[in-house]
């Protein structure tokens, strides 16, 4: 069945298309007994606004795009329960789309949300991504571009993070407080901004305390799909190189509970051998044993804070206005468990 048009009402009426519009958009020229009759009407005939035309005659789409590397994943898929439930207020349809970490799949999807002439973009990097053309090819555009989470300092948009380097820092703080006396890393890639200043933390808080930094105590854990497995293969390889290891702070908590359980398989014990904090506060941290002293990231908060700005300067841009620019960092805490032993 084809959908009902205005002018089907129109006709069935004997009114104008003109005034069935202006009817249903409650326009103050049309009678409410009109207005009445043209709503009754319409939902009996199963009327559906045609929201294309609607978009080209606004130039609102009142659609948003959103990049992330995975979905399958309990940071990310928070920060998207978080974008979804402020733009659906707003009346936004969300496009989502999973760059797998590749940085080529990201540029890729990046041209498919400007081809679509979506109202504003929300990406969080690859970890594969280097180049930040494709970046500066949306603002370029006029389009609005906010970066969460995995962001690149030098391209000039709103950005919604954390503090990283703080975070980590309290993360080795705490494992130095209980008595760690060489405590490890196992780090995530090179490129991501999140990762460098997570390890610059660790590092950091190792000088601080006059404890020697040591790179073969770094481990690097690619991450996505392999995290689990990085983490139990990082946790033979630092048995193997360096059993004297007494405390490790990890960049993800799924390459956190990998490590624990390769120790347990090893017959390593958590914390009594070796304490452990991770960062995310992934559901999974709370409910194994030991339950894992991790970072809380605020993943909800993270989307619903990126969507509110996105929005602030979609409107900036429907009045013509100069869209200003914002770094929000959002607060993070320490969830200490049972993964750390009690300070000495």
């Amino acid at each position: 069945m084809k959908p009902t048009t205005l002018k089907q009402i129109a006709e069935l009426l004997d009114i104008s298309t003109s005034t069935v519009s202006k009817a249903l958009k409650g326009y103050s020229d049309v009678s409410e007994k009109t207005k009445r009759l043209v709503l009754e009407t319409a939902k009996l005939m199963n009327y559906r606004p045609n929201s294309f035309a609607v978009n080209l005659r606004t130039s609102e789409s009142k659609t948003i795009g959103l990049i992330v590397p995975e979905i399958v994943h309990h940071f990310f898929s928070s920060v998207i329960k978080g974008i979804i439930s402020q733009a659906e207020k707003k009346g936004y349809l969300v496009i989502i789309l999973q760059s797998n970490e590749s940085y080529k799949l990201e540029k890729k999807q990046l041209d498919l949300l400007l081809s679509q002439r979506v109202d504003g973009i929300l990406i969080s990097l690859a970890n594969g991504t280097g180049n930040f053309d494709h970046l500066n090819d949306v603002l370029l555009q006029n389009k609005p571009l906010v970066m969460f989470d995995k962001i690149a300092k030098i391209i000039k948009c709103s950005k919604v993070i954390i503090d990283d380097r703080k975070a980590a820092y309290t993360a080795t703080q705490h494992l130095v407080d209980i008595g760690c006396k060489k405590i490890a890393h196992f780090r995530g890639s090179l490129l991501p901004q999140n990762s460098i200043d997570r390890f610059l933390g660790y590092k950091q808080a190792l000088l601080d305390n006059n404890m020697p930094y040591d790179s073969s105590l770094v481990y690097i854990c690619e991450c996505g799909d392999r995290s689990f497995v990085e983490g139990k293969e990082s946790a033979r390889k630092l048995l193997n190189e360096h059993n004297d290891v007494d405390g490790i702070f990890i960049n993800t908590d799924l390459v956190a509970i990998g490590a624990m359980t390769e120790f347990q398989k090893l017959g390593v014990k958590v914390p009594e051998d070796i304490s452990i904090v991770g960062f995310s506060n992934w559901f999974m941290s709370s409910v194994i044993s030991p339950t894992l002293t991790t970072i809380d990231q605020p993943g909800y908060q993270m989307g619903k804070t990126a969507f509110k700005r996105l929005y602030k300067e979609i409107q900036q841009i429907k009045r013509n206005e100069t869209v200003t620019h914002k770094k929000i960092v959002l607060d993070t805490a320490l969830v200490v468990r049972e993964s750390t032993i009690e300070a000495k």
